[in-house]
């Protein structure tokens, strides 16, 4: 597709380009973009190093949920016992990003090199219908988060189930053990975060619901003081009856009541959410989507999550590119990863949903060739700009609309690797920051029924993504195996972010795949993002302060919109290598590596 030829008449001709440009004019400023809320917001970079472990290593968005998980696994614990140890640890001391609320996507490898994807997604209740969102359709972000807040978004949280699924198939030790390091923590307490504090103090909606301000806020109306030691008993009452009952404890009786109660006569946006649709939830097990990059294989979840098909789709497409030849920091390989990012978003944005509900085309999506032609289509001297979903054969997919609904980015990932090799990699949310900013018996509960299209139906099609009862929102998250040549595990990773997670993790697996380069280093990366449409540089990366100018203006000048905000990830990622394990955490959050 790109012969050598044309990547070094390329070279030239942006060489040339910057330097008439420099000539006649300066960079511009970069404009910090800030969104109506930020639940990406940091609280900065943190210098990290990677970590390096012989047996064991866990990873995760807080200190105490990554201790949690390395308790388990010197245990004798699972990968799966340790990544449920620590979700339940995110629980109390990330609320704002993941917890037993809301659901998650998980992947397992085993020693002996079977996958396993684990589908713990929300589903909506049975009385759910597709304009139940309408009224907010139209209004910008203001609008949209005037229906997440309340009862109207909250689906059937399925954290618990998929933890019960996975757990009898892959764990070593007790169910009722895996939830004492949380109720341990939830009755002695623990001190809240800079990052914890930073949210609570901007959200605008916390304050006004008597149970999350009571819990977030002093009397005097003041949001948690970094370093406040915040008890949760609610929460350890909570935990310790699932740790004894098991998840049948969530699902019926008096919890899922409060949790019904909660939704139904909620102050704002009641929700149509029944014991019904508590007692019926399922976990599934589903197959991985894996494709062939380079001399690796990598394995990402099915739908309905686009995160593993659409990550596998941009590495498809940048196959065809001589990425290793090229300079990591150079305009030309932000410009080819926001252009194939962009064919990728023009697809996932008409045909990727819940399998269960609609013709979801993946081995079409990820074939060779039809991967081939859409990256034929990326000019070296121009961007696209916004691009059309690609010419797939004939079927019921090509009579859908578009659905470009957004999705907030307040959500947890989590690494495990446990004695035996066996390995987890998990992406778990509530999706917005706080959720729905309904608590209750200590947890916060999900908005991902925002996730769906708010429209059932666009340019006269339905919407793939549109509500149906009892239906899966699709979802961006992505947790990630690759695999080396022989089928040996080499990296597993993923990461927070909402829409932009692919692109998160797809960096990444091309800065340690492409660049071979040490895995903090990869993660600690400045994030570029595109998804069919402005082209988003970060901003304020230590150490990376001339790449942005130099990016900014060269991409520019090949007709990308381009936008310098905050993207903050949160990557928690390991690294197989012959001489041990090798972690990584994202600088921009909270994570730790610990592994002995």
């Amino acid at each position: 597709m790109t012969p050598q030829r044309p990547l070094r008449t390329w070279i030239l001709a942006a060489s040339l380009m910057a330097l008439a440009l420099a000539g006649c004019r300066t960079a511009p400023e970069p404009n910090k973009a800030k969104e109506a809320i930020a639940p990406e917001s940091s609280t900065g970079f943190v210098a990290r190093e990677a970590v390096r472990s012989q047996k064991i290593m866990a990873a995760s968005a807080n200190p105490h949920a990554t201790r949690a998980g390395q308790e388990i696994l010197r245990e004798g614990g699972s990968a799966v016992d340790a990544a449920i140890a620590m979700n339940l640890v995110l629980t109390l001391v990330e609320p704002q990003s993941s917890g037993i609320g809301g659901g998650a996507f998980m992947l397992h490898r085993s020693a002996g090199g079977v996958i396993e994807g684990f589908d713990g997604r929300e589903v909506a209740p049975a009385a759910a219908t597709g304009d139940m969102f309408a009224a907010f359709a139209d209004g910008g972000m203001e609008a949209f988060m005037k229906a997440v807040v309340g009862g109207l978004s909250v689906g059937v949280p399925g954290l618990l189930r998929m933890f019960e699924l996975a757990h009898a198939s892959h764990g070593k030790l007790p169910w009722a053990r895996l939830f004492e390091p949380a109720i341990r923590l939830a009755e002695g307490g623990f001190e809240v975060s800079a990052r914890l504090n930073a949210l609570i103090a901007m959200d605008p909606f916390l304050a006004g619901l008597p149970a999350t301000r009571d819990y977030f806020f002093t009397p005097e109306g003041a949001p948690l003081a970094v370093g406040a030691l915040r008890t949760n008993k609610p929460l350890a009452d909570t935990l310790r009856l699932i740790a004894a009952e098991g998840a049948d404890a969530f699902y019926t009786g008096p919890i899922a009541e409060d949790i019904v109660a909660a939704v139904q006569g909620a102050p704002v946006n009641p929700g149509r959410l029944t014991l019904e649709d508590m007692g019926t939830y399922a976990a599934k097990v589903r197959p991985p989507v894996c494709a062939p990059y380079r001399a690796y294989k990598v394995c990402g979840m099915a739908p309905p999550t686009s995160g593993g098909v659409t990550s596998l789709q941009i590495l498809g497409i940048l196959q065809g590119f001589d990425l290793p030849a090229m300079d990591p920091d150079s305009p030309q390989v932000a410009h080819l990863l926001a252009e194939a990012a962009r064919l990728a978003y023009a697809d996932r944005d008409k045909v990727l949903a819940d399998p269960d509900f609609a013709q979801v085309p993946v081995q079409q999506l990820l074939d060779p060739a039809y991967l081939a032609a859409r990256g034929a289509l990326i000019k070296l001297d121009k961007t696209l700009g916004v691009v059309a979903p690609g010419d797939l054969p004939a079927g019921a997919w090509n009579t859908y609309g578009p659905d470009a609904s957004p999705e907030m980015p307040s959500t947890s990932h989590m690494v495990a690797v446990d004695a035996e090799g066996n390995a987890v990699t998990m992406t778990s949310s509530i999706e917005g920051a706080f959720g729905s900013h309904l608590l209750v018996r200590g947890f916060l509960l999900n908005n991902e029924l925002t996730d769906f299209s708010f429209l059932p139906e666009a340019d006269g099609k339905p919407v793939a993504n549109r509500v149906e009862p009892r239906k899966r929102p699709r979802s961006s998250m992505a947790p990630s195996f690759v695999l080396d040549a022989s089928g040996g595990l080499k990296l597993a990773l993923g990461s927070p972010g909402g829409g932009r997670i692919i692109l998160y993790v797809t960096r990444t697996i091309l800065a340690v795949l492409d660049w071979e380069m040490d895995v903090q280093q990869a993660i600690s990366r400045p994030n570029i993002v595109n998804r069919n449409g402005d082209t988003e540089l970060e901003a304020d990366v230590p150490g990376f302060e001339g790449w942005l100018k130099d990016n900014q203006l060269a991409l520019e000048a090949l007709g990308h919109k381009v936008v310098v905000r905050d993207l903050n990830s949160g990557i928690q990622a390991i690294l197989v290598t012959p001489d041990g394990l090798v972690g990584g955490a994202d600088p921009r959050r909270e994570g730790t590596v610990l592994g002995d």
